[in-house]
């Protein structure tokens, strides 16, 4: 067992010097191009100009916008006294923990708190937490500096609190950083945290109303301009949005906004996450969870590949959780680890002219749909598995009564 513990530190060891060399060797290493933007947008809070900044020097064909709301660049706000080679290295470092954290948290909802005691599971956290790092929604938070690891961190950490305003806090303040937490509110609703889901929703608004104190034109005009703009974050079109609307978009060939197509494509999308969720065991916290996240990733109108780091739970899930015995869930997890290992969205991006065209050769837009056809087909299989498990549950509950 310590030999196994002993070479899963090692490859994660590896993985983070790889990644350490890469940003401090590469001439373009350093690139971290979302840091940039939370670091130096947020030098601008209370100037006016918040969201008037945009930063072109990596993306001259999208000038980067401070896209969050206010209370995200008050957060951030302090990482601009320092130095940023300093502040890029250390938020490396904190992501590689932060993603242990993640793989740690989904394994103890999986098996609980006692079996975390227990080297092998040690060992397989280290461990995954090593292949995590390789897989494209990582991949890609590291390559832009991007804050959502900690997020799903937050709400996982919400989820393992059983004291209403320690999990209301938490999602209050991840919402509050970056609005699409705010649907872990889904999960208190489900598991009848009314409390919870209300105190997050106070904690959120307590955010605005803080930035709004301190800097109420740039609140305003994030909340009543900015908000819901979707064009303003980024291209719909491009393969790494793989958000229901981005994935119609492509296949359609035009925008398809939140109009009849999208709207009975979010219908079903909801009802199989309902169904799904129902067919789940009543203690399946994870499972629960992941319904709830991959939903909201879904009908959010961008969700670019490195928002997709639920996916890391999934695979945990998949292999581990409840269903594991099931009929499928090896290949779903294989599909889900071989789409993220290759990055599917974005080898496609290099078959995409401009990340604003929309248009292009069918495979290419099915292929740019493979997060959004993995999660329909996983729901799909959840609402199957799930109730041949009850049949099977309830068939061995009345051999053992007779």
């Amino acid at each position: 067992m310590k030999r196994h513990f002993h070479m899963a530190a090692a490859a994660l060891g590896i993985s983070v010097l790889a990644r350490l060399l890469w940003v401090l060797l590469l001439p373009n290493g350093m690139n971290f191009v979302d840091l940039h933007v939370y670091v130096d947008g947020s030098a601008n809070l209370g100037s006016g100009h918040l969201y008037e900044y945009t930063d072109a020097s990596k993306t001259p064909d999208f000038p980067l916008p401070f896209t969050y709301p206010p209370f995200a660049a008050l957060v951030f706000y302090p990482l601009h006294f320092l130095p940023f080679g300093v502040v890029a290295i250390g938020w490396l470092l904190a992501t590689v923990a932060a993603l242990f954290g993640v793989v740690w948290f989904a394994l103890e909802m999986i098996l609980g708190s006692e079996a975390m005691r227990e080297q092998r599971w040690r060992t397989a956290a280290v461990a995954w937490t090593a292949v995590g790092m390789w897989l494209e929604p990582v991949r890609t938070t590291f390559d832009y500096g991007q804050v959502n690891v900690f997020l799903v961190l937050l709400a996982m950490l919400a989820v393992r609190s059983s004291r209403w305003w320690v999990s209301g806090t938490l999602v209050g303040v991840a919402a509050g950083i970056k609005l699409t937490p705010a649907v872990t509110g889904l999960y208190f609703a489900a598991r009848k945290r009314w409390f919870t889901a209300l105190w997050s929703a106070v904690v959120f608004f307590g955010t605005i109303g803080l930035t709004y104190l301190l800097t109420p034109g740039e609140t305003n005009k994030y909340f009543r301009e900015l908000l819901g703009d979707a064009k303003r974050i980024g291209p719909v079109g491009s393969s790494t949005n793989q958000s229901l609307r981005g994935a119609l978009s492509r296949l359609l060939g035009h925008d398809v906004v939140s109009g009849p197509v999208w709207i009975a494509a979010a219908l079903v999308t909801a009802v199989l996450a309902f169904l799904a969720w129902r067919a789940l065991r009543s203690d399946d916290r994870l499972g629960t969870l992941i319904i709830v996240q991959l939903f909201g990733l879904m009908v959010s109108p961008i969700s670019w590949s490195h928002h997709w780091i639920w996916l890391v739970p999934v695979i945990l899930w998949l292999t581990y959780g409840p269903l594991r015995d099931a009929p499928g869930a090896r290949a779903l997890a294989g599909y889900w680890l071989a789409v993220t290992l290759i990055g599917v969205p974005w080898v496609l991006g290099f078959f995409q002219d401009s990340i604003w065209t929309i248009s292009r050769p069918g495979i290419l837009s099915w292929l740019g749909a493979v997060d959004v056809i993995g999660v329909l087909a996983l729901f799909a299989w959840i609402i199957w598995a799930g109730r041949l498990e009850s049949r099977s549950r309830t068939d061995a509950e009345v051999k053992v009564a007779v």
